[in-house]
């Protein structure tokens, strides 16, 4: 693997990152948006190198946690930092496909799922040439109904389902969500700075959740008017920053 390293996410929880598997402020933020408090089963779907879990488990160290992750390379530098850091008992890594997961998890079972999924259709925009960065960018092995399904299946009852996507896939995401019974019940626009339109949002949907009443929170900015880090990045981002 090439450029294979450690970096840190504070309190001394530790990933191993490649050139090609690694994670960006998108993955901080949704893993951030997603806290599983007073969750007890969680599975984060496309987990690629598992950032998401492994902050999970930062902030809530009596959960279990599964990775579902299609690339071999990946799920095997996911194993090594759930050795690392001696996560055997609360993360389990399956290598498989979402969309094929029956028989392979417990449907109805979990009370969270998240998703960092592909944000570009098949179709639009220069597919990377590396198979490894075209699937974490295009929707070539799965698309946002695939997510949702599989999200749906593996949730029970009342169990919230997070995303992140660009914005001008907003109703994309939201349709998708009802179509498979996930309700969106909270919503966040992330800006890079105030003179900047919305780069990202952050979704909530709730399995069986009765339609309407979508919580839309206030903007997360990332930047202050100086370009650096606002006061609520620092608090999201500060403690990987600082690696303490």
């Amino acid at each position: 693997m090439k450029n294979l390293h450690l970096e840190p996410l504070g309190s001394g929880m530790e990933i191993f990152v490649t050139d090609s598997y690694h994670f960006s402020t998108d993955t901080i933020l949704l893993a951030d948006f997603s806290k599983p408090k007073g969750a007890k089963r969680c599975v984060d779907l496309g987990s690629g190198c598992g950032t998401i879990p492994l902050l999970w488990l930062k902030g809530e160290p009596d959960i279990s946690v599964c990775a579902v992750e299609i690339q071999q390379n990946a799920c095997e530098l996911l194993q090594k930092s759930v050795e690392r850091n001696h996560l055997e008992e609360k993360l389990t890594v399956l290598c498989a496909d979402l969309k094929e997961l029956k028989g392979k998890l417990p449907f109805g079972a979990f009370d969270l799922a998240a998703c960092n999924p592909p944000y570009k259709p098949c179709g639009t925009g220069l597919r990377n040439p590396e198979e490894k960065l075209s699937t974490a960018r295009h929707e070539t092995d799965c698309t946002l109904d695939d997510v949702c399904e599989a999200a749906s299946n593996l949730l029970q009852f009342g169990g919230k389902f997070c995303l992140c996507q660009r914005p001008e896939r907003l109703a994309d995401a939201m349709e998708s969500m009802r179509r498979f019974d996930l309700e969106p019940k909270r919503l966040r626009m992330v800006q890079q700075r105030k003179s900047k339109a919305p780069k990202l949002f952050l979704i909530e949907g709730r399995r069986g959740g009765k339609r309407g009443f979508l919580d839309v929170l206030p903007t997360l900015f990332i930047e202050d008017e100086n370009g650096n880090f606002s006061e609520e990045m620092m608090t999201i981002y500060g403690d990987y920053k600082s690696a303490e």
